[in-house]
């Protein structure tokens, strides 16, 4: 655990990198290591992995070939980079091949209730993880774990969970990041028994931000915005109703602010759900977030340009908060409730019973004292304090307020 005294680096165009690891980049800039990633090479080694080859239809090679292009082409990723996208992309794979083949041999997963969801959309470093996992501590909420999003389907019987070794697996994961990059925690704490963005299930259908956060492809970014994102949706429900055969529940909370920029998809695969949207200055969220991108691709890329990441989120959280807007104005406004960061700040246990009343879940003695908990366990800057200024991204704050002032007016967002 790092110490609260630990602040993060804001020298984002020099990355840390471990000896080991520069060795391993200097060595293999002249190795079949640097060559490009082939979407063939792909497939052909997530079958080899598995023996199985139904990856559940076609529709996710489109987006799968416009991803590789883009790395191949934009990313400038390190040999590192280059295999850990490789593995990533192949473990990808990996979970449409074995998402089918249980389909399969279960098909009694595809009528699942999944009950009530509580979805959490707020912009990026708004609070939504505290939030997120705040309403997971409630014995009767379910999340998505750490351990599921990165393996929801793993090898052998799934009903059991292989437990154990899926386990083991996230928590090595979770050690590589720390390992290359030993501030992140600091940015965004990481455990695999904590609820995680499900953006992760998203991306297997190669359909999210998760790329344009941890690299540079801005034409897959323009391409996955013109997109019809329903079938991407649809795989997602999917893979919920795999998780919730392997761990029944009848509540669910998810989050990843992904879903406002297609809300209005999210809400006709999940017609019933409850939208809890938190706000905060965009001058404390959108350098916060712009930061965690820095450090994000910096794991994998050796160029990281602070300004050319505002420029990308800049327009893109602008564009989330407009076309939230937009579906809000459209959608029965009961359907939503709004979460000021300040407010969940203040009063973490008053927040948590307006969503639960909202939601028609109980919120009992028992809730409360486990979410006291939580906070008494969790409190801010624990693994170091994340810094950041809006200079550091050559922004300022009559650049903020041009982007994001009718937002904030119609949230009566506070300047902090």
């Amino acid at each position: 655990m790092a110490k609260t005294g630990f602040t993060t680096s804001t020298d984002y165009e020099y990355p840390y990198r471990p000896l080991p690891i520069r060795v391993f980049n200097s060595i293999g800039k002249s190795t079949r290591l640097s060559g490009p990633l082939d979407v063939e090479g792909l497939l052909d080694a997530a079958r080899r992995k598995t023996g199985l080859s139904d990856f559940g239809g076609n529709g996710h090679l489109q987006a799968l070939k416009v991803l590789v292009k883009s790395v191949n082409e934009e990313a400038s990723l390190t040999p590192t980079g280059r295999l850990i996208q490789k593995s990533r992309l192949t473990g990808t794979l990996v979970q449409r091949l074995r998402i089918e083949a249980l389909l399969k041999k279960h098909p009694e997963i595809e009528d699942i209730d999944l009950g009530t969801i509580v979805l959490v959309a707020g912009l990026p470093r708004s609070g939504t993880t505290l939030l997120h996992r705040l309403l997971h501590s409630h014995p009767g909420v379910r999340g998505v774990s750490g351990v599921e999003a990165l393996e929801p389907v793993p090898a052998g019987d799934a009903k059991r969970h292989e437990a154990t070794a899926r386990k083991l697996r996230a928590v090595l994961a979770k050690h590589a990041i720390s390992y290359l990059s030993p501030q992140f925690a600091a940015i965004h704490p990481i455990d695999p028994s904590e609820p995680e963005e499900d953006v992760m299930l998203l991306d297997l259908n190669f359909m999210s931000q998760a790329p344009e956060a941890i690299m540079h492809v801005p034409s897959y970014s323009d391409w996955l915005e013109d997109q019809d994102h329903t079938q991407t949706y649809e795989y997602f429900r999917k893979v919920l109703k795999i998780l919730c055969w392997q761990c029944p529940s009848k509540n669910w909370v998810l989050k990843t602010p992904h879903h406002m920029e297609y809300l209005d998809v999210f809400l006709k695969v999940f017609p019933n759900a409850t939208v809890v949207q938190t706000h905060r200055d965009p001058r404390k969220t959108l350098p916060s977030f712009c930061s965690m991108v820095a450090h994000n691709r910096a794991i994998f890329s050796d160029c990281v340009d602070p300004r050319e990441i505002a420029r990308h989120w800049t327009r893109k959280t602008r564009r989330m908060v407009e076309l939230t807007m937009e579906v809000r104005a459209r959608a029965d406004s009961d359907r939503f409730i709004d979460v000021s960061y300040y407010d969940l700040i203040k009063d973490p246990l008053g927040q948590l019973r307006r969503i639960h009343r909202k939601a028609r879940i109980d919120f009992d003695d028992e809730a409360m004292q486990i979410a006291e908990k939580y906070m008494n366990r969790n409190p801010k800057n624990r693994f170091g304090k994340h810094v950041y200024q809006l200079s550091d991204f050559g922004l300022d704050e009559r650049m903020i307020e041009e982007n994001f002032s009718s937002y904030r007016a119609k949230h009566e967002i506070p300047f902090e």
